[in-house]
């Protein structure tokens, strides 16, 4: 576990990966695998339909990519991950310093530790078990660690606008060692509303802009279960769940004492398997218009709706897809079970390799996501180790194997 240790421990929150980059690629290096280091240049993005500007510079951040040449024309595969990971909030709330990597009672912790370096360093230490059995692939196998998939995927995104591809890629995302083929969208937005301001005493001459988004907050909350009940997939496990709807910032008024006049949040719409980006941003313009439309002074005043940063597509493999018979298959030879095959309703770089590179593609590595992005965010080590074992097994079937 040194190399997922070693990981956490080096921060890397968006535009701040060049550390944790150096470390994967030194170990790739070492590893004998062909490595480079690949800028992340926005200006070669901006144009391709995927494209979504995170607000970080894209000045110095680069993807790693280690490429183990194959023997011969064996099929190919992407082992990818990411290493940026989301701020760690209150250091309060945390047992241990955010970025110690501390190993206690079987568990890794720290900042990125579940979402997702371990799997990522599940990846790297596969392979190099192979190597130390003398293994050789007969297709190329590359391991991609990448920047930004927190905030739209540009990493990513990179890799396939440069050319870079494979008969397959699994990503190294916590799935609770299920195999997920398909996943969710989730779309950035930012809701403005406007009221009137006026002295709290005399609060009947004004209008509160808090009181009309709740209005509108009810009314989001209403369509995310309609939406729900006109979609369902049978590879979800909590149905009303596929594509949830939820405020994650809340900024309203000037003064305790005035009547407030702006109100701004900024939240998360989920999109489901299947379904357009631009069907569901539709769906949610029309309900916030026809809310507005019902009050007068919505209706006057209408809230403005802005899409921005991350915009995630959802995506999908199709389940009898030979990247799922044979992940399944070593899944089952590693570790006597039947894997778990579902959806998750969060938005990843999945829908990157499926829709724009066509490339089939799966989620799977150790950690529970419940537990990404939370204060203590921790990785059970004995997972971590099965991953590697399945993924060894997976990577000497698949890319040992000739077309």
């Amino acid at each position: 576990m040194g190399l997922a240790q070693s990981l956490v421990r080096a921060p890397s929150l968006p535009g701040e990966e060049q550390a944790v980059q150096d470390l994967v690629a030194a170990r790739l290096a070492a590893m004998g695998l062909d490595t480079m280091l690949q800028p992340v240049r926005f200006d070669q993005l901006r144009t391709h339909p995927a494209f979504g500007d995170d607000g970080f510079t894209p000045d110095g951040r680069v993807n790693v990519i280690g490429r183990w040449k194959g023997t011969g024309r064996g099929r190919s595969l992407i082992l990818n991950g990411h290493v940026d990971v989301v701020a760690a909030g209150d250091p309060a709330l945390w047992q241990d310093p955010p970025w110690s990597g501390v190993i206690r009672d079987g568990w890794l912790y720290g900042r990125g530790s579940c979402d997702m370096k371990s799997g990522l360093a599940a990846g790297i230490m596969a392979v190099q078990v192979l190597q130390d059995l003398g293994w050789r692939p007969t297709g190329d196998l590359i391991i991609e660690s990448v920047v930004g998939e927190e905030s739209g995927g540009c990493g990513t995104l990179m890799t396939i606008v440069e050319g870079i591809r494979a008969d397959a890629a699994v990503i190294l995302e916590p799935t609770g060692l299920a195999l997920c083929p398909v996943q969710s969208g989730a779309l950035t937005f930012r809701l403005t509303v406007r009221g009137r301001a006026a002295h709290g005493a005399m609060r009947q001459y004004g209008v509160s802009a808090i009181e009309k988004f709740a209005l509108l907050h009810q009314a989001i909350l209403r369509l995310e279960h309609e939406r729900h009940a006109r979609n369902r997939s049978l590879l979800y496990t909590e149905p009303e769940y596929i594509a949830p709807v939820s405020i994650g910032t809340i900024k309203g008024g000037e003064w305790h004492s005035t009547v407030p006049e702006t109100v701004v949040v900024e939240g998360r719409f989920g999109v489901f398997p299947g379904e357009p980006t631009s069907a569901a941003r539709a769906d949610l313009e029309l309900r916030v218009a026809a809310t507005a439309a019902q009050d007068d002074w919505l209706a006057e005043h209408p809230p403005r709706i802005e899409w921005f940063e991350g915009q995630f597509e959802s995506g999908e493999t199709m389940v009898n897809h030979p990247l799922i018979d044979a992940l399944a298959g070593a899944h089952r030879e590693a570790r006597g079970i039947e894997p778990a095959i579902r959806g998750v309703s969060y938005g990843s770089d999945l829908r990157l390799f499926t829709n724009h590179a066509g490339i089939a593609a799966v989620l799977y590595g150790p950690g529970d996501v419940a537990l990404a992005h939370a204060a203590n965010e921790c990785i059970r080590i004995d997972e971590v180790l099965e991953a590697v074992t399945v993924l060894a097994g997976f990577v000497e079937a698949w890319c040992g194997q000739s077309r």
